[in-house]
């Protein structure tokens, strides 16, 4: 398939009504880059580059449903940075924020950041940089988004924060007004200048308009909660920008159903324990596509199908370290995927 078969692919796959209900992808890709420190920003771009070119030569023989992007990758960091939270730098891993205030006090002393002149400032010059070397039609791959309560829950130290959710919401509500904003005012910039397609940071789906983040503290908190504090930002980003895709890796059963209110959710990407796993595949079919963490274990078999809704739309995926494995691999998905259409 062209690129432009596998993006109507997916556009089909989103559509609930299709009969595209299989997506399949080889994870199969070149060995990771230099660490996203602000000192390793040629290192990064260099990396960037030959990762796209390595994804549109596999593309050219694996005839998975990958589109090749350009990585200007970032861990959780980049929007608390932005807000004067400490950034600690591993030497064996990704950056992560400490906290830059510690109670509900200290709000008067935060700033909302200006999206250029700001730390931001540097995700958006690398994206160009990738851009005006590859080419105006390379796809970018978005940035770690995180939704507008875990920015808030980086920014400010972790306990009083969660305390402050019973204690002071008035305050809650207050930052997360805040970081709305600016996650707002950042997008709004890279769709302007990058235009509204792209590939999501984490995993690796296509998306036409829309947005995608991450949604990680609702794990630790209420349904209640979930409703005072996260839905209506959740609601206003897909309403925006027409769509969303989310991502979650916490312990969140219990918000399965809340996350279900957010209007125009296109396809949600939940990392779990097997078990669980299969009952999001019964939970959100027919509601929204999926790709989830756990599809089962060494090369794709029928057996994976006996978990999964003849119905819903879903990802499968299998992992590769050679050629050789990514073609086993390939050929056992679209097996796998020619079994649900003729289910």
């Amino acid at each position: 398939m062209t690129i432009e078969q596998r993006k109507a692919k997916w556009l089909r796959f989103y559509d609930l009504a299709s009969s595209e209900r299989t997506m399949v992808l080889v994870d199969w890709r070149m060995p990771g880059g230099p660490f996203p420190t602000p000192t390793a920003f040629k290192e990064r771009e260099a990396w960037a580059y030959d990762a796209y070119l390595w994804e549109r030569d596999n593309a050219e023989w694996l005839d998975d449903d990958r589109i090749p992007c350009a990585r200007p990758y970032t861990g959780t960091e980049i929007f608390a940075e932005a807000y004067g939270s400490p950034i600690h730098y591993p030497s064996d891993n990704m950056p992560f924020a400490l906290p830059r205030i510690r109670s509900a006090a200290e709000l008067r002393d935060l700033r909302e950041p200006d999206v250029q002149t700001s730390t931001l400032g540097r995700i958006l010059d690398l994206a160009h940089s990738l851009k005006n070397r590859l080419g105006g039609d390379v796809l970018l791959q978005m940035p770690d988004i995180q939704s507008p309560v875990d920015i808030a829950a980086l920014i400010w130290e972790k306990a009083d924060f969660l305390m402050s959710m019973v204690d002071n919401p008035e305050a809650i509500l207050e930052i997360v007004a805040m970081t709305e904003r600016t996650l707002t005012a950042f997008l709004d910039t890279w769709f302007a200048s990058f235009g509204r397609e792209f590939i999501a940071h984490y995993p690796d789906y296509y998306m036409q308009g829309g947005m995608t983040l991450s949604e990680d503290e609702i794990g630790e908190i209420s349904s209640d909660m979930f409703l005072e504090f996260c839905l209506e930002p959740l609601r206003r980003l897909s309403a925006r920008y027409g769509g969303m895709g989310l991502h979650c890796c916490a312990h969140a059963r219990h918000q399965w159903e809340e996350l279900k209110k957010i209007e125009g959710l296109r396809l949600i990407n939940l990392v779990q324990p097997p078990k669980t796993t299969r009952e999001a595949y019964h939970t959100f079919a027919g509601h929204c596509a999926q790709m989830h963490a756990w599809c089962g274990e060494g090369l794709p078999t029928s057996a994976w199908l006996d978990h999964i809704p003849k119905g819903a739309h879903v990802v499968l995926h299998a992992r590769a370290s050679s050629r050789q494995e990514a073609a086993d691999a390939l050929k056992a998905l679209q097996e796998l995927s020619a079994l649900r259409a003729a289910q």
